[in-house]
């Protein structure tokens, strides 16, 4: 609703109610005029025509026409013009004399009310009022009272009144009523505007006045004296100005007197800001220090303690009493829990800088896990403890992300939960939720029946440094950093880390991370079909080991008769219409169950085919002697599934060689590839894998004549190395990708060390993937898996392989890595061992010319170049230098900051090449 001005409302105000008014009172009279001039014409109707018809009485009876002529003669002309005409009817209502005939007469003739009347009645059209009264005889007495015969009628007397004057004086009315009507409007019209002007001046005067004081403006213009009321607002805004006035004029001594106080303050944080800032550079400063001394640190404390480690392990080799090896066990132990601490100090560090990322490649879970649990069931079996765990069957195996750091958080709480155990059980259980098609979260729980933590306690351990008690490290070590690296860790893997403990209650630490599924997984490579329909009987007492082994026996479809105590094993043993194929039993394994356990194993031999034991002990004597016994094998605990179905399947596979005689020909893969790297050693070693996977390969050395053979072959995979001379890695792969016959081929990147924002670049620049130094066939494998079409071949070679002994003893040469990256072809890892102790020389020169020149792009390449043949070759100090120094270059590092780093390569090369040559 549009609401009114004061002008409008005024105006609105004074005419409606005058218009209402007028019409009211000009209706009112207006209709009275008309009822009025109507009751005059009747009455005035009424006065001539009943006198009139007494009058007639006379002459009607003596039939004197002439005097009736001339009495309706008078009447007419006496009353003209309101008579329109007077007639004289009989009482045969027959027309005896009339003062005006015209037209409309002939209706009078007609009309049926001159019948019968006693009384004057009127007839009324829009133009004429009719009157008929009846000529009673009122002079013949009769001598009896008859009232019919004393109202004889003589006949009528019709009276025409015209209509028009009193219609005249009805429009005279009603114009009269109009005129007053508009002459009010007018008039109120006026006053209203006359009262408008008179409010709306001043209101204007005021309206102006304060938007002048809205503006800012010292003086209203209020000069004059207004009338009533506006008299008091004009002085209420002239004083309302000067207070204004006033007021601004404090405030802005006020704000004079601020901005002077706010720039002494500001000179005052400028300076705090110089002093913050030098204090800042000085933290920064110290935390480089604090960064170089403690990478400087670990690389000198690694060095002497990987020394201390490796001879104490070459010691236990040689013949020692038992007190020696006592000695060296602790000497071991020491160093380990020093080399723990160090690691920690180290990752601790690298979270504050916040330069922790995590891989992502593909892993099984269950391998992983297994790792983890043999690592650590030692030191559990020694304090008696059950080590159990259960995986639920429908969590994926193949999984994408970092299994090193997954491992390090269940070694983290692993080893707290067995530290903190004195008796009792540490359980472990595995689920997981599909988030969706690429992604599954992980969930894992950590339970024990330890001392637990108090309540107000629990938060302190998700802190640096903290313990639940102060007297924890003193009784138990540590440095108390393990659960707030775990939490890190797990909260990388977009998960989170929470605890349910109670003092005497245990506790149970709970953590879930997500991981990505990988687009292809190879086959199971378990012997799990020839266990199909097997029978076997299980003893195990404890509940939860019970189960998970149980779990895993029905996932290979394996029929079993389950026991928890003693007594429901014997008496499965005492059916003896059922015969088992299989027996395992499972037990803690101390010295004093011994003679039960030789017992069950000599009740249950004749019953079974074949009798396993599962042991809570690494004792090879205790084993041995569980063997001689009766029992076919012994495993330790906690249950590791892939030991377990090879050694149940192991006599199986022998009575069905068709399982078990490995293919001496292996079918290859219909494709053809392309090796580009510039290091011989590399090249060699990719092309010795590929030769066993796929038919037809091709190498070359640098990305020219990459470039150059794509446009002539066709290729269905090309790996290709990142620096290389004369054409890098990079060129090449966006030539081959604009115009050769290859611009579909999936090319892999082949590289050293590559940071993740690397990585990322790579992408970009149009390869497929990416495949991270040092190689081996599993990544082969997988990369062949998702860019080819049909699987490549599976096979797990360096099982049961025969080591070959070392070229030459040196605590830098680790056999066993350089086998592994070769294949377990020892040929092959001394070809490629020797070509890196050629290079070495030429390696130690060129580096050495490039630091005394400061070339930061020379040395990145050299050490690119020296990374990549470390990488095949069993030296994983040199191969850490190398990446350390290569990471910090491409972070545009100066040569001085990794000075140390540098010095330290060059001792390691000098020393291995003096090693090799002794």
């Amino acid at each position: 609703m549009t609401k009114l001005g004061l002008r409008d409302s005024v105006l609105t105000l004074t005419l409606i109610p005058t218009v209402i008014i007028g019409l009211l009172l000009g209706g009112y009279f207006t209709i009275n005029r008309y009822i009025e001039l109507d009751e005059i014409l009747y009455q005035q109707g009424t006065t001539i025509s009943e006198p009139l018809a007494i009058a007639l009485e006379q002459p009607l009876l003596e039939k004197n026409k002439q005097l009736l002529n001339r009495v309706i003669s008078y009447t007419h002309n006496k009353h003209s013009p309101v008579v329109k005409a007077i007639a004289l009817f009989d009482d045969n209502n027959k027309l005896i004399i009339t003062s005006n005939y015209h037209r409309s007469f002939d209706d009078l003739l007609n009309n049926e009310q001159l019948n019968n009347l006693n009384a004057t009645q009127v007839h009324k059209t829009d133009d004429l009022i009719t009157f008929f009264t009846p000529i009673i005889n009122h002079t013949s007495p009769d001598t009896k009272w008859d009232k019919s015969i004393f109202q004889t009628s003589l006949g009528t007397v019709v009276l025409q009144l015209n209509r028009d004057q009193a219609v005249i004086g009805q429009q005279r009315a009603l114009l009269v009523s109009g005129i007053v009507i508009i002459l009010a409007l007018v008039l109120a019209a006026i006053l209203a505007l006359k009262l408008s002007h008179m409010f709306m001046s001043p209101l204007n005067k005021l309206v102006l006045a304060t938007d002048r004081l809205v503006e800012g403006k010292r003086e209203t213009g209020l000069n004059e004296s207004m009338v009533g009321e506006f008299e008091l607002l004009r002085e209420g805004l002239n004083t309302i100005s000067y207070s204004m006035v006033m007021q601004k004029d404090e405030m802005q001594k006020n704000i004079d007197q601020a901005t002077s106080d706010y720039r002494e303050t500001l000179e005052q944080y400028e300076t705090q800001n110089i002093q913050l800032t030098m204090a800042k550079k000085e933290a920064q400063d110290a935390n480089r220090v604090k960064s170089d001394f403690l990478a400087k640190m670990s690389h000198e404390l690694r060095t002497p303690l990987n020394g201390v480690i490796g001879f104490t392990r070459q010691l236990h080799k040689t013949p020692l009493n038992k007190n020696q090896k006592d000695y060296l066990d602790t000497i071991e132990l020491s160093a380990n829990s020093l080399m723990t601490i160090i690691s920690d100090i180290l990752d601790f560090s690298k979270l504050e800088a916040g330069a922790m990322e995590l891989e992502s490649i593909q892993f099984q879970l269950r391998d992983t896990v297994n790792e983890v649990m043999t690592l650590l069931a030692p030191s559990a079996h020694d304090k008696q403890l059950e080590l159990s765990i259960y995986i639920s069957p429908q969590v994926p195996d193949h999984l994408t992300g970092d299994p090193t750091r997954l491992k390090q958080v269940l070694i983290n709480l692993l080893s707290n939960a067995i530290k903190f155990t004195e008796k009792g059980a540490i359980k472990v259980d595995i689920s997981h939720r599909l988030l969706d098609d690429e992604r599954t979260s992980i969930l894992v729980s950590v339970a024990d029946t330890g001392v637990g933590i108090p309540v107000d306690k629990q938060d302190a351990l998700f802190t640096a440094f903290g313990q639940a008690d102060s007297s924890i490290t003193r009784k138990f070590g540590g440095t108390g950093l393990g659960l707030i690296i775990t939490k890190h860790i797990v909260e990388a893997m977009s998960g989170k880390i929470t605890l349910n403990s109670a003092p005497g209650n245990g506790t149970c630490f709970t953590f879930n991370g997500v991981f990505r599924l990988p687009n292809h997984v190879f086959a199971s490579d378990l012997p799990t079909k020839s266990l199909l329909g097997k029978h076997v009987l299980y003893l195990e007492p404890h509940e939860h080991t019970h189960h998970a082994v149980l779990s895993l026996l029905n996932e290979w479809q394996i029929s079993v008769t389950g026991c928890f105590s003693d007594a429901e094993f014997l008496a499965a043993i005492d059916n003896k219409e059922q015969q088992y194929d299989i027996c395992i039993i499972g037990d803690m394994a101390s010295v004093n169950d011994m003679q039960r356990l030789k017992a069950h194993v000599k009740a249950v031999r004749e019953s079974t085919d074949y009798l396993y034991l599962m042991l809570n002990t690494v004792s090879h004597s205790m084993r041995e002697a569980f063997i001689g016994s009766g029992a076919d094998a012994c495993l330790s605990k906690p249950l590791n599934h892939r030991k377990l179905c090879e050694l149940l399947a192991a006599p199986y596979r022998l009575d069905h060689p068709v399982h078990n005689i490995e293919q001496n020909e292996q079918t290859l893969l219909p494709l053809k590839v392309l090796v580009v790297d510039d290091n011989d050693a590399n090249l060699k070693l990719i092309y010795t894998l590929l030769n066993e996977q796929v038919e037809l390969i091709d190498t070359a050395h640098n990305g020219s004549q990459a470039y150059s053979l794509s446009k002539s072959h066709k290729y269905d995979v090309i790996f290709m190395d990142i620096q290389m001379p004369i054409m890098d890695g990079i060129t090449a792969c966006k030539l081959i990708k604009e115009s050769s016959l290859n611009e579909d081929t999936p090319i892999i990147a082949v590289t050293a060390h590559a940071l993740h924002s690397e990585k990322e670049q790579l992408l970009k620049d149009g390869f497929e993937g990416y495949l991270t130094k040092p190689i081996d066939e599993d990544m082969l494998n997988q990369i062949i898996c998702d860019h080819s079409p049909q699987l490549p071949v599976s096979r797990d070679k360096l099982k049961n392989m025969p080591q070959s002994p070392p070229p030459f003893n040196s605590v830098r040469l680790d056999w066993g890595i350089a086998l592994q990256h070769a294949g377990g072809k020892s040929e092959l890892a001394l070809e490629m061992l020797n070509m890196l102790l050629l290079s070495v020389p030429e390696t130690l020169s060129l580096l050495a010319q490039a630091i005394a020149d400061e070339d930061c792009k020379q040395v990145l390449s050299i050490i690119h170049k020296l990374h990549g043949a470390c990488c095949y070759t069993g030296v994983p100090k040199l191969k850490s230098l190398a990446e350390t120094i290569e990471t910090a270059l491409k972070s545009n590092c100066v040569l001085a900051t990794i000075e140390p780093e540098l010095f330290e390569l060059q001792d390691e090369l000098e020393n291995l090449l003096l090693d090799a040559k002794n």
